[in-house]
C-alpha cells in the first residue's frame, strides 16, 4: 500500500541586491540624457545663485511647479490715535494676487570625446562652473536688462512703464534724484544694481560741495550711501547706468532640478569656429551636452524701481570750412 506523502510548500525567498545609484561609479558613455545627480545640480544652483545680481537681490519664491499664484502684502493698515474708551478704528490692508510663470532655460556646451570616458563626478565637476556662469548670465540679461526675455515683465520694462528715469552722469546730484524718485511712493531703497566699468565715476560722486564733499560711494566695501551695490558683468549695460530700489518688490523662483543631455552628431549652428563656420560634432570628434533649468521671475510694485542712464553723447561738432 502507497502512503500519500503530504507535500509541505517550500518557503522560497528570493534576494535581490540593493544597487544605489553613484555617480563616481557612472560613465558618461552610459548616461547620456536624465537629471544631474542631486549633489552637483545643487551645487550648480548655488553658484547660479550666488553669482546671479538679481537672484542675490531678489526674494526666492519657493516653487514646486511651472506656474505658481501667490499673494502680497500691496499695501499695509494704518494705525490710528485713540481716544479713552473710543472705537478703535480699523483700515483695509490690500493684498494682491500674483502669478509667476517659470520658463526653461537651455545652454548648450561643447567637449572633446574623451569626456565620454569621465564618471559623471568628474564630468559635472569638471562643467560646473561653466554650466552656472551660462545660466546666470542669461537670466540677469534677461530679469534685469529684458535682453532676450521670456518673461511678462523685466525690471528694465518695470521702469520704462513708471518713468522713474534720471538721464545725465552717474554723479552725486542724479544718486540721490534717483533714490528720491523711490522714496516719492513710499519705497525704501535697499542696494544697487551697477557695473564694475562704474567705479571710476562712483568714486566722483559728491554729495556735498566742493569745500565740503560728502562721497557717496565707498570703494572699500562697495557701497553707496552705506547701502550695498550688486555688480553686473554684461556688454549689454551701458556704462553709466545704475538701477536701484526696493529689492523686496522682485521675486525669483526654481522648480525643477536641472537636467541635460549628451550628443556625438549633428551640426551646432549657434557655435561657431575661428572661420565662422558652424562646429559638426561628427567631423571633430566633439561632444555637445544641452543643460537646462527652469526659471521664474517677476516685479511686484513697479514703482518700486528707478534708474540713472547716461545721456546721448552730444555729436562731434563739422570743423568749419
Amino acid at each position: 500500500m502507497t502512503k500519500n506523502k503530504m507535500l509541505l510548500p517550500l518557503n522560497i525567498q528570493y534576494f535581490a541586491e540593493e544597487t544605489t545609484f553613484d555617480p563616481n561609479n557612472v560613465m558618461m558613455q552610459d548616461m547620456k540624457t536624465g537629471e544631474i545627480p542631486k549633489e552637483y545640480g545643487t551645487l550648480i544652483l548655488q553658484d547660479v545663485q550666488a553669482n546671479s545680481v538679481v537672484m542675490q537681490a531678489a526674494v526666492n519664491e519657493p516653487m514646486t511647479k511651472q506656474v505658481k499664484e501667490f499673494s502680497y502684502l500691496a499695501n499695509g493698515p494704518g494705525a490710528y490715535w485713540v481716544g479713552e474708551g473710543e472705537k478703535i478704528q480699523t483700515s483695509k490692508a490690500e493684498w494682491l494676487t500674483a502669478k509667476m510663470e517659470a520658463k526653461k532655460l537651455g545652454v548648450i556646451l561643447l567637449a572633446t570625446r574623451e569626456f565620454l570616458q569621465y564618471t559623471m563626478s568628474q564630468f559635472f565637476t569638471e562643467m560646473r562652473p561653466h554650466i552656472a556662469k551660462a545660466f546666470y548670465k542669461k537670466f540677469d540679461e534677461a530679469a534685469l536688462l529684458n535682453v532676450s526675455n521670456p518673461f511678462v515683465q523685466s525690471l528694465e520694462q518695470s521702469i520704462g512703464d513708471t518713468g522713474k528715469v534720471i538721464t545725465g552722469d552717474l554723479n552725486g546730484e542724479n544718486i540721490l534724484a534717483v533714490i528720491d524718485t523711490v522714496a516719492d511712493d513710499d519705497f525704501d531703497v535697499n542696494g544697487f544694481i551697477s557695473k564694475t566699468q562704474n567705479r571710476g565715476l562712483l568714486r566722483g560722486a559728491n554729495a556735498g560741495t566742493d569745500a565740503s564733499p560728502e562721497w557717496l560711494y565707498d570703494r572699500s566695501t562697495n557701497t553707496i550711501d552705506g547701502l550695498p551695490v550688486l555688480d553686473l558683468k554684461s556688454a549689454e549695460m551701458p556704462k553709466g547706468t545704475l538701477y536701484t530700489g526696493d529689492f523686496n518688490q522682485m521675486r525669483y523662483g526654481i522648480p525643477y532640478n536641472l537636467n541635460y543631455e549628451l550628443t556625438t552628431t549633428g551640426q551646432i549652428s549657434t557655435i561657431t569656429d575661428g572661420n565662422g563656420d558652424p562646429i559638426n560634432l561628427f567631423e571633430r570628434e566633439m561632444i555637445a551636452m544641452r543643460a537646462t533649468m527652469d526659471v521664474a521671475f517677476m516685479v511686484t510694485q513697479d514703482e518700486a524701481f528707478a534708474k540713472v542712464e547716461p545721456g546721448e553723447e552730444d555729436p562731434e561738432e563739422e570743423p568749419e570750412a
